[in-house]
């Protein structure tokens, strides 16, 4: 027994060589073990959605009342009093149904637009749009 603490003091000993390996490999891998949590969220993908480039000689000018209700757009136009589906690609929709209720404040409630934009079938793809008069009850 006294000969391994005199081993285990002399600077040269084997013993003492295999010990500070053994710390060092030790520490090494418990030190390995603690790592930095990595950022484990699910990043959202962004999908760029194709557009398609409207000649501007098929962009019509339509005047008539948008009227929005339970999620959908519709407009009917003044001129042929037909009613068509409003597409809105270049706008937020949650952002234009805030707009919509701020300006009429309830759904259902006829508001006078010029659309400009393509038809395709019963379908309005608007570019752009102008508010003229809000339709309701008078006071």
């Amino acid at each position: 027994m006294l000969d391994i603490r005199h081993k285990m003091l002399d600077n040269n000993s084997p013993l003492k060589r295999w010990f500070k390996v053994a710390l060092l490999f030790g520490s090494i891998l418990f030190i390995s073990s603690c790592t930095i949590p990595k950022n484990t969220e699910k990043q959202e993908e962004i999908i760029p959605i194709p557009t398609r480039v409207i000649n501007s000689e098929t962009i019509k000018t339509f005047t008539g009342w948008w009227v929005y209700g339970e999620g959908q757009h519709i407009f009917k136009d003044e001129a042929t009093l037909e009613e068509y589906d409003l597409v809105f690609p270049n706008e937020n929709m949650e952002e234009l149904v805030e707009l919509y209720l701020a300006v009429c404040e309830m759904e259902y409630f006829p508001m006078e637009c010029e659309m400009e934009g393509t038809l395709n079938g019963n379908i309005l793809t608007v570019q752009a749009f102008e508010i003229l008069y809000i339709q309701g009850c008078g006071e």
